[in-house]
């Protein structure tokens, strides 16, 4: 919509309040408006899901397609993980499965996470080791949903500072500051079914190879 309207604009259909009616339009401001008509084009047959591969290149900013009210059939990004949000019980499937936990530190907001989410996790040989080697948990240090009554508390960080923690949000950003010393997202950690770290927390990682192979080695050092 927003595409939309800048193409009208630009063709002098829709006028701001200092803008001259019937004034002419120069050629540049043509061609920009095809431009935003072309881009239109490309996120309205991008909406539907099956269509998303038409639009990677702007992966990361418009909103992934399992946020949306579509119907999917598969889980988050295709991976079919044991566990989303919980980290008690990726603890628990991680003992009974003797596998590593893979904890994706993440937001909702987050660009670099999406981007990582569509592109890299995607990757069939990524996505293959992911399920076949890993309890994964996403821990979303952004969310607003408030903790039962009885799961809040005053926090003292190791710098001495209190802090209430009455959001999920807040739960899982200080547990990530506090156990990691890092504040930013995405940020990955493999830890051994006793909660032991496993290989040094990696952020950002576009590149497929490498986060494999950083996924490889922290999987065989639990072995």
């Amino acid at each position: 919509m927003i595409s939309i309207g800048l193409a009208l604009y630009l063709l002098g259909i829709l006028l701001l309040p200092h803008d001259v009616k019937g004034a002419k339009i120069a050629v540049t401001r043509k061609v920009l408006a095809l431009g935003a008509f072309v881009f239109a084009g490309f996120l309205l047959v991008g909406i539907a899901p099956q269509n998303a591969k038409y639009i990677n290149f702007l992966s990361g900013f418009p909103p992934p397609t399992h946020y949306s009210l579509f119907q999917h059939e598969k889980g988050k990004h295709g991976l079919q993980a044991n566990v989303m949000n919980d980290y008690a019980q990726a603890v628990l499937l991680s003992k009974q499965q003797n596998k590593p936990i893979l904890i994706d530190f993440t937001g909702w907001a987050c660009v670099n996470c999406r981007k990582m989410e569509e592109n890299v996790w995607t990757d069939p040989a990524v996505m293959s080791y992911i399920q076949t080697n890993f309890i994964l948990v996403s821990l979303y240090v952004d969310d607003k949903a408030m903790l039962p009554i009885d799961k809040r508390f005053t926090y003292t960080s190791k710098s001495g500072q209190a802090k209430d923690i009455n959001s999920v949000g807040e739960l899982w950003a200080t547990f990530q500051a506090e156990n990691f010393s890092q504040v930013t997202q995405p940020l990955y950690v493999v830890m051994s079914p006793d909660e032991k770290l496993l290989s040094n927390p990696v952020g950002y990682t576009p590149n497929v190879s490498e986060y494999l192979a950083w996924l490889q080695c922290s999987a065989n050092k639990n072995k």
